[in-house]
């Protein structure tokens, strides 16, 4: 998978105050979007546009482009 994760976004969520309690209660992100978080899967860019806009930050301070390996 070419793009990847540069951070956990979870812990840097907790570490803002949005537990992953919080985020499902508050509606702020499903459950299966924060699982995706999880297991370091892809989300849509709707969900990057939230996460940007929760944590402060860009997408690419979350988000990197690593060419595959051809």
């Amino acid at each position: 998978m070419p793009l990847r994760y540069k951070v956990d976004v979870l812990v840097k969520l907790k570490q803002k105050g949005f537990s992953t309690y919080r985020l499902s209660k508050d509606k702020l992100l499903g459950v299966s979007t924060i699982t995706k978080l999880n297991h370091k899967q892809p989300v849509a860019w709707v969900v990057i546009e939230k996460l940007c806009f929760l944590l402060d930050c860009q997408p690419g301070d979350l988000i990197e482009y690593v060419p595959d390996d051809v």
